[in-house]
């Protein structure tokens, strides 16, 4: 979800009178999975914020299977050790970023003005939510304040970003993509167990906000898809972000109303509609090469899982619970060959690679 961004030599410090030292590339790049180089001494500088994104599959999955628990009767420890990986798997990535930015913070503010890394900074705010609702049926005492951490944090990355975009000297219509709904849209997740933690009017605020720039977002990405050229190999995982928004918004939804209206059906169907569409092309993803970017895969896969299983709960339909069924499946599939591919790129030194 790259490394090109960030100067040949980090920990060296750049003329003040070269401001381009610190403008990175206007591309979004990564290493593929092609050779192994011995570490170095910057490769800490090299490790990308959106490894995080690992964290959201992880919780992603774990969550979809405490919902098949409660649906379809599934073994409950499979959701409650999958809660604890992607727990571990957070504070492991932190650790690592944190150190990043106090020895490399050239690197780091390399991705934060990178036109496309800078969105994957809200998967951080975005891992802590996705705990929280892990964590809010067995543990609602831990479960809320990592929930208030992540909506705060995620608020401010929204108004960092956003204001960014609007007052912008660098960004081209070629630098939309999908990922540009993880900071804005992210917001939708809030809700989902935000109505256990705090007054309804928050959440139905975080709401407002994921839905409204869910459309204007989707319009302005799907002109880009339509109109100009196709996305970067390497971005191409990224189209099942497109996933996310409906089926979360569904959840959201569902749990601010209490109740399957029409509305919870035209954002579970739309889901359904882009889920098979993407799996109609799925000979063109089988071609991609593993990438980081390849973990964009998994949340929406896990969102879309959730959602049909939480409408199966809801209207007891035997048609969303085999649907469920088979969805979650092919997650469980999905993430496991992401995490064996994951463990086999940093066991060869892949992943923190200049590009």
């Amino acid at each position: 979800m790259g490394a090109g961004l960030i100067p040949a030599h980090p920990d060296k410090k750049q003329p003040k009178s070269d401001p381009a030292a610190f403008i990175p590339a206007a591309r979004y790049t990564e290493p593929t999975a092609m050779t192994h180089t011995a570490p170095t001494p910057a490769r800490l500088s090299l490790f990308p914020v959106s490894f995080f994104s690992t964290v959201m599959g992880t919780a992603g999955l774990a969550i979809a299977w405490q919902k098949a628990h409660l649906v379809l009767g599934a073994p409950a420890e499979v959701g409650q050790w999958l809660r604890w990986l992607a727990t571990a798997v957070w504070l492991l990535t932190a650790l690592v970023y944190g150190l990043k930015f106090l020895t490399h913070r050239v690197a780091v503010l390399g991705e934060w003005r990178h036109p496309v890394r800078i969105n994957f900074f809200p998967t951080i705010s975005i891992g802590l939510l996705l705990l929280a609702i892990a964590w809010a049926e067995d543990a609602p005492g831990l479960a809320a304040p990592i929930w208030g951490l992540g909506a705060g944090l995620h608020l401010a990355f929204t108004l960092a970003i956003m204001g960014g975009w609007l007052h912008h000297t660098h960004y081209e219509i070629k630098h939309a993509n999908p990922a540009w709904f993880i900071p804005v849209v992210g917001n939708i997740i809030v809700p989902v167990v935000g109505v256990r933690f705090a007054p309804p009017e928050l959440s139905w605020f975080f709401f407002s906000i994921g839905l409204v720039f869910w459309l204007v977002l989707l319009t302005i990405v799907m002109y880009r898809l339509f109109f100009h050229e196709p996305l970067p190999l390497r971005l191409t995982p990224t189209l099942f972000i497109l996933l996310a928004p409906p089926s979360v918004g569904c959840v959201a939804w569902m749990n601010l109303t209490g109740e399957v209206d029409a509305f919870a059906r035209i954002l579970l169907h739309t889901a359904l509609f882009l889920a098979l569409l993407l799996f109609s092309n799925v000979l063109r993803f089988l071609r991609v090469p593993f990438f980081l970017s390849s973990w964009a895969y998994s949340f929406p896969l896990a969102a879309v899982t959730i959602a049909t299983l939480a409408m199966a709960g809801r209207t007891h339909s035997t048609f969303f619970s085999a649907l469920g069924m088979i969805l979650l499946s092919i997650l469980s599939l999905v993430l496991g060959l992401l995490i064996a591919r994951t463990l086999v790129a940093v066991r060869r030194g892949e992943i923190c690679q200049p590009e």
